[in-house]
């Protein structure tokens, strides 16, 4: 068979058209255009292809579309020049939403949820992380179902209208809860082996830190530079979603466990966090938390903030930590730079901050020490607060 009858497999990238929303008096901390380019790296991350970006202020949320009427026509009419294949809105929609808007714009509609779930799938590798990524996405597909039998439910109740579609519809509804009921009973399983675990720990007496931070801000890469290990570590989000614990010694010779977790995302949703219980369990037995801020983003303020939002929410407002400002090698010529580093670049109440460069090895030993001298602390229940700003960045 020659080269040419061969056909290929790959699939045809899809084009998406990026859709944001502000309303009017809200507090989230992140602009439009910030958010709306973290949405344009998740869809890149992906697979799919950014061919436009559209935007709407409004006082609220239409409840039916989402977005208003003359923004819909906008939508429709930039297909003709921007032959867009899937809209992607930056907030989580609600079934009604989306199946209306699937309705009159005749294209497949996903929202921020669905694709941060699209890329999860991708990133599992385990059995547990595609345990939990399943169930995320069983919970979301449960309450949006009915728009796949939409057309046999609007000729009403009656006869004609009592049989398959709508037999369907209960029988899919009805596996699905049975689906995640299996998953629930699979991952408590998990939770139950993990307490095990952390049982023999405490039996043990060793002392655990736990790295936390914004996806990318270089975690993995840390947790490989201080285990010496080769956790999956890549230059895109969530490139790692299963936890990941290695054994440690600091160059004074203090014996500790570091744990690698997931990372945290602007509008995380909570349906994402409570199917990630059993890793963010690891979090709450945790002695100590780190927490990796990537310095050269121009966000790392918001990104920061975010994630101590996600922890406070989490109930781990008063859990001790320390804060390691990651990529200094991005920032500054070399290590000697460090104390030129503008002073209004992070003030705080605590000294337990750590400038580190995870991928040229920068102050890894400083590092390790300021853990092994804050768990011994720790372990004494000490809590020291901080309060944290970053300088802005353009």
């Amino acid at each position: 068979m020659s080269k040419k009858t061969l056909l290929g497999t790959s699939s045809e990238i899809e084009k998406a058209l990026l859709v944001g929303v502000e309303v009017k008096g809200s507090e989230d901390r992140w602009s439009l255009n910030d958010s709306m380019e973290e949405l344009h790296q998740l869809t890149l991350a992906a697979g799919a292809e950014v061919v436009g970006k559209l935007t709407q202020r409004l006082e609220r949320p239409s409840p039916s579309y989402y977005i208003g009427a003359g923004k819909i026509e906008e939508i429709i009419a930039l297909r003709q020049t921007c032959p867009y294949t899937v809209v992607i809105f930056n907030d989580e929609l609600s079934p009604r939403q989306q199946r209306n808007l699937e309705d009159v714009l005749k294209v497949k509609v996903i929202d921020r949820t669905a694709l941060i779930l699209d890329i999860f799938a991708k990133r599992a590798h385990t059995r547990e992380g595609q345990l939990q990524v399943e169930l995320a996405q069983h919970r979301y597909l449960l309450p949006r179902l009915a728009g796949q039998w939409s057309h046999l439910e609007r000729l009403g109740g009656g006869i004609g209208t009592r049989g398959p579609g709508e037999s369907q519809l209960e029988t899919d509804r009805r596996l699905i809860r049975q689906r995640i009921h299996r998953l629930e009973e699979q991952l408590e399983a998990v939770r139950r082996h993990r307490e095990l675990y952390r049982q023999k720990r405490r039996r043990n007496q060793t002392p655990v830190a736990a790295l936390v931070g914004y996806t990318n801000a270089g975690k993995s890469t840390l947790f490989n530079a201080l285990s010496r290990t080769n956790v999956i570590a890549e230059n895109k989000p969530f490139s790692t979603l299963d936890p990941v614990t290695r054994r440690l010694t600091s160059p004074d010779g203090v014996t500790f466990l570091l744990t690698d977790t997931v990372g945290f995302i602007h509008k995380l949703p909570p349906s994402i966090i409570a199917a990630f219980r059993a890793t963010l369990e690891e979090l709450q037995e945790a002695d100590l938390i780190l927490h990796v801020v990537d310095v050269t983003h121009r966000n790392a303020a918001d990104q920061y903030r975010t994630v101590e939002d996600i922890l406070n929410d989490l109930g781990l407002k008063d859990k001790p930590r320390l804060l390691i400002i990651n990529k200094i090698d991005i920032a500054l010529r070399s290590p000697e730079d460090v104390l030129k580093l503008p002073p209004d670049l992070a003030q705080t109440e605590s000294s337990e901050i750590f400038l580190v460069s995870a991928l040229k090895g920068w102050y890894l030993d400083r590092l390790l020490n300021g853990i092994a001298r804050r768990l011994r602390t720790a372990s004494a229940r000490v809590v020291v607060s901080h309060n944290v700003s970053f300088a802005t960045r353009g």
